[in-house]
């Protein structure tokens, strides 16, 4: 076997599929295709994902890094995680849909969308009228694949005209096949006690569909005529079919042969074969039959391995037949016609020269497919993928300048009622209506923005002034969070976070509104509804109301229910903090989650507001631990993704990374700064803010630039592309608090230089 050496520098992949010991023909192609790929490039890593149905049944080699069990999607997650700390520069997935989770599986979109690497997928499965969630999956799998390998050109056809695929993102390659030499059948015959007998072989997983029943009565012509005829059923039947019936598929079909005064030439083989007894059974088979009755099926490895190995094939004309067997290479007949796979097999045995013939015809064209082959083109597309990948442009930091507020993403997403909460892309999705979160965020946003036309500021305080104001439930003494397109409540009572944000954005109002009528109703809509602080159980709850109430006391100094409110939680909070920490974990909590900075923030406000150090030393102590948490190795900012969200005592991880947690650090730092005047917190800031403009994991910006826009999140493929507003008000409102640092910072620069030159 010719060894090749590793093309341009790929020196590691991962491969996800099912792998051997299970018993279906996914798993034997992707072992297959591991072996070839270790045979031909022996110097290379092939890291192996094996999908797993029954966890804990199958005793895996070696080879296998990893199992995903099918239904676990946290495990699609796991393995995403671990592929991307491997090393490998490509993930090759073999997909079929039934070997993953999920609707149509979809869980395998959970996994590929998580990994940066390019991807190459090979479909053994494409549909030319699927429903709507198959629809769903393989488009997911199109938009993310660098190459998508389809072993028939009928495949690369449906893709584009279905899919509407890239061509050039095709490749065609055809079915591995194992290098055996060409054998007589005669001389391995008597291993399977098929002496004195013309054998036809039929071998695969034993289920409907495969058009057995179409060969049994075609055996009366063919005995009639050739008495030493045997056809032989070679396989297992499908586990999924032993489980709902056990094998009354199978008996169903020797009742048919017996019925048909044939049984005695038709013979069942019960058993899952391994690769080399395969090879052996198919070299001692004088004809191979495939009577499939599914004319769309692309891909048949049987099919190949009896071309492989210069078997004389007669098949039905689907679509893999037609074209491995184009040419002369093979015999088609018409689905479900018994007399026609009579008639071509009765031609064949009769005549030793025309079945001699059509065996060196289909072994030579097998030459052109042996593993070796395949893996050293699929290599190439592989290469091919990784070559495609866009290169990643660093900037420095320095350079980039803090963006003007610009609030037409802002008002694109609201109308009458609100702010929207989602858009698909930018364009704004009215199924999922509005939420007073991102109008309380909306409502502070209108308080920050200093360069704005009064007219325009005024109307969009109104109306967000106005959600926050009906989303209150009197009976209830809660705010609701969740609204319809219609303006129907989805809820009585939303979660305590949506009202401590509530809350914040009445405190924020009543300090920071332009307009004395928007400070006054923010006051007294404060006054009517703050004391449901009090009873927050939910740490950043208590942190949002914590954050109000410090800003209504610099509205409404000495006011009662603010500093009562102040005065419950930083005790608590120090109480979390004394009780989760460890000597590598400095943090109020066990685990992390969204929003994290908020924590450390609210203790800093609220210290400032008491005069009390302790709360403030702590707020500075706990947004260190984050800051460190949140910067990649490189030094740039890196947000806490939301795949560690839950995650206890555990290192965060990447991904999915969103705007929110860089406009939460901005503020806390911002706190910081205000309480020491460290220019420390300046930069720590600046460095957080940079993210949206590039500075991050991929090298992206997320600030969609001249709009206002601002992407969802950062994935390790790319860009969650859409622009809910959520992200968009996290840019906006980290522009604001960044510029207004700025200026901060600027006084306490300008005063130490005139104390210095006195």
């Amino acid at each position: 076997m010719k060894q090749s050496a590793i093309p341009q520098d790929v020196t590691h992949i991962a491969l996800v599929g099912n792998f051997l010991p299970r018993k279906c023909g996914i798993a034997t192609f992707t072992t297959d295709t591991y072996t070839a790929l270790k045979r031909r490039f022996p110097d290379m890593s092939v890291d192996v994902y094996a999908m797993d149905d029954h966890p804990g049944r199958y005793d895996y080699p070696d080879a296998v890094t990893g199992t995903i069990p099918q239904h676990d999607r946290a495990a699609y997650l796991a393995t995403a995680r671990a592929i991307e700390a491997s090393g490998a520069q490509a993930l090759w997935v073999q997909h079929e849909y039934g070997i993953f989770g999920g609707e149509a599986g979809a869980h395998i979109l959970s996994l590929i969308d998580r990994v940066s690497i390019p991807l190459v997928v090979t479909l053994h499965t494409i549909l030319e009228k699927p429903s709507a969630a198959e629809r769903t999956v393989l488009e997911g799998l199109l938009r993310r694949a660098a190459k998508v390998i389809v072993m028939a050109e009928r495949g690369r056809e449906i893709l584009e005209r279905v899919y509407g695929a890239n061509a050039k993102a095709i490749a065609v390659i055809p079915h591995g096949v194992p290098d055996r030499a060409f054998v007589e059948p005669d001389s391995l015959k008597d291993r399977f006690g098929w002496t004195g007998h013309r054998v036809i072989l039929t071998f695969g997983l034993l289920a409907p569909g495969k058009g057995i029943e179409t060969m049994i009565e075609a055996m009366p012509a063919v005995v009639e005529k050739h008495p030493d005829a045997m056809y032989v059923v070679l396989g297992a039947t499908h586990p999924n079919l032993v489980a709902h019936e056990g094998e009354r598929y199978r008996d169903s079909l020797k009742e048919q042969a017996d019925r048909l005064g044939v049984g005695a030439n038709v013979a069942f083989i019960d058993a899952f074969v391994d690769h080399d007894d395969l090879i052996d059974y198919l070299q001692a088979s004088d004809i191979y039959a495939t009577p499939y009755l599914n004319p769309a099926q692309i891909t048949s490895g049987t099919l190949s391995y009896a071309v492989g190995v210069g078997k004389a094939v007669i098949s039905t004309p689907y679509v893999h037949a037609t074209e491995i067997l184009a040419d002369g290479h093979g015999v088609l007949v018409d689905f479900r016609d018994a007399a026609a796979f009579a008639r071509e097999i009765n031609d064949l045995l009769g005549s030793k020269r025309n079945i001699a013939r059509l065996s060196a015809r289909a072994y030579a064209r097998g030459r052109t497919m042996i593993w070796s082959q395949m893996a050293e083109t699929a290599m190439a597309e592989i290469v091919g993928g990784i070559a495609a990948r866009p290169a990643r442009l660093r900037g420095a930091a320095s350079t980039r300048k803090v963006l003007p507020v610009d609030l037409t993403a802002v008002e694109r997403m609201s109308d009458a009622t609100g702010m929207l909460q989602h858009s698909i892309f930018s364009v704004p999705d009215r199924r999922h209506g509005y939420c007073i979160d991102d109008n309380a965020r909306a409502l502070m946003l209108m308080s920050a923005v200093e360069d704005c036309d009064p007219a325009t500021r005024d109307k969009w305080t109104t109306v967000y002034a106005a959600f926050v104001q009906y989303a209150w439930n009197p009976d209830a003494r809660r705010f609701r969070n969740f609204m319809n397109f219609d303006r129907t409540w989805c809820e009585d009572i939303g979660s305590e976070d949506s009202n401590g944000r509530a809350l914040w954005a009445l405190g924020v109002t009543a300090r920071d509104a332009h307009e004395m009528k928007h400070r006054d109703w923010a006051q007294a809509m404060f006054d009517s509804t703050a004391s449901l602080a009090l009873e927050l159980e939910s740490p950043r709850a208590q942190a949002f109301a914590m954050l109000g109430a410090a800003a209504m006391l610099q509205a409404s100094p000495g006011h009662q229910l603010a500093s009562r409110i102040l005065r419950r939680f930083p005790d608590e909070h120090l109480a979390l903090l004394d009780a989760a920490r460890r000597p590598e974990w400095g943090w109020f909590e066990i685990v992390l989650a969204y929003d994290n900075a908020r924590l450390p923030e609210a203790m800093i406000r609220a210290g400032v507001a008491l005069d009390r150090r302790d709360l403030i030393d702590c707020g500075l102590d706990t947004l260190a631990w984050i800051v460190t948490k949140q910067t990649a190795p490189e030094g740039h900012f890196r947000a806490v993704g939301s795949e560690s969200f839950g995650r206890v005592y555990a290192e965060p991880l990447p991904f999915d990374q969103q705007p929110l947690e860089a406009q939460a650090t901005i503020d806390a730092c911002a706190a910081a700064f205000d309480a020491t005047g460290d220019r420390r917190w300046f930069d720590e800031a600046k460095r957080a803010y940079d993210w949206y403009l590039g500075a991050n994991d991929l090298d992206l910006p997320l600030a969609s630039l001249g709009d206002g826009g601002c992407f969802d999140g950062l994935m390790p493929s790319g860009l969650n592309r859409n622009q809910g507003a959520e992200s968009i008000l996290a840019l906006q409102m980290a522009s604001c608090a960044i510029s207004g640092l700025s200026k901060r910072l600027g006084k306490v620069a300008g005063t130490q230089v005139h104390e210095r030159s006195a």
